[in-house]
């Protein structure tokens, strides 16, 4: 029996989703302009079981990853889409801007919503843009995807060149904006000139650890010790890339957050799961889709090392509306008592969104 129970705690996922991937929503929009609220899977199931799961609040990937769409203009208009969705349900959602948001939403029973990036590509040549992503409420600028960008190379970029001069720029920009400098999937390089360079500290929001699992979407223990030693934040991630089968499960999981812990000790590691709380209903039918998905990724470079065809982008084992109940329970096991937990689960990355947003 846990001695932790997870509405006693607050619980933060640094990278997630906020949908229902059951709704016929997330497949046809999958990939395109989303045109009105209408067109996202945030029905009542995907708010009324991250409720359930103890969630308080999660770090949503809005705007351009990848795709034909204009960066800049599909970004902002997935603000709109985003900003209407909150407004017509303000009982039930709350737009993060602040740390004392995390807390607010906790107190409030509504699920936090923070706004973050996960291809810095949007900002275009104008730094000013940086700016006014700030002004629109976006908190987390992740620098690059798997490839490379005018910022820098991504894990995927076989050079690992690190950052270009406009990159140092745009690192710059966000740190004087008060954002978060997200270093995840980043190249190696990236992600060690980022941090030793930014004025503030930087984070990692979702990633393995590369001694447990060599790959290159997980970080070498360099990059996680030296995030840490500037005040940053580690979050791991609920991926096939923590099991070099990719069939990764949850005690997988837990070997990454204890190697983290380790490595950058127990005030700088938290979760990022980098999927829903709410579980597909039909594996069956989702990987019969997954050959198709996986080759669409790769055709368009983005695809990583670790995934494939027969690699759910998940962990069985540890989804849907338990998932984190089960994740202290394993943790418990571990020998992790209530106050470690409860840092993992979210007080840290509240910290140390307190030292980046104020």
């Amino acid at each position: 029996m846990n001695t932790t129970s997870v509405h006693d705690m607050l619980i933060v996922n640094a990278l997630g989703e906020l949908q229902n991937p059951n709704a016929p929503e997330a497949a046809e929009g999958a990939g395109q302009l989303l045109q009105t609220i209408d067109e996202l899977a945030v029905d009542g199931r995907a708010i009324a079981e991250a409720r359930a799961s103890g969630m308080n609040a999660v770090n949503i990937t809005l705007g351009y990853v990848m795709g034909d769409m204009p960066p800049y203009e599909h970004t902002l208009h997935e603000l709109d889409v985003w900003d209407g969705l909150i407004a017509a349900r303000p009982g039930d959602l709350l737009h993060v801007r602040t740390a004392s948001d995390l807390y607010r939403a906790k107190d409030e029973g509504r699920i936090g919503v923070i706004y973050g990036f996960q291809n810095g590509v949007a900002v275009g040549e104008d730094l000013e843009r940086v700016a006014i992503f700030q002004e629109r409420g976006v908190r987390v600028f992740q620098l690059t995807y798997n490839q490379a960008n005018r910022l820098g190379d991504g894990s995927m970029a076989p050079e690992n060149r690190g950052l270009t001069p406009f990159g140092r720029e745009v690192v710059e920009a966000v740190n004087e904006a008060g954002m978060m400098v997200d270093l995840s999937h980043s190249g190696e390089n990236t992600c060690l000139e980022a941090a030793r360079i930014s004025a503030r500290p930087v984070s990692i929001n979702h990633t393995g650890c590369r001694a447990v699992t060599d790959l290159p979407r997980n970080k070498t223990d360099e990059e996680l010790r030296l995030v840490a030693g500037r005040g940053g934040f580690v979050g791991i991630y609920f991926m096939p890339f923590l099991n070099p089968t990719g069939h990764a499960t949850a005690a997988d999981v837990v070997e990454h957050i204890a190697h983290a812990v380790n490595v950058c000790g127990e005030d700088a590691v938290g979760i990022g799961t980098d999927g829903p709380v709410t579980a597909i209903d039909d594996l069956d039918a989702y990987a019969a889709t997954l050959a198709a998905h996986v080759a669409e990724r790769r055709a368009a470079g983005v695809g990583a090392a670790g995934e494939r065809a027969d690699t759910y982008p998940f962990v069985v084992d540890l989804r849907g509306v338990d998932q984190f109940r089960e994740l202290v329970r394993l943790l418990e096991k571990r020998g992790y008592g209530s106050g470690r937990i409860e840092k993992i689960l979210g007080r840290n990355f509240a910290d140390y969104a307190q030292r980046i947003w104020g």
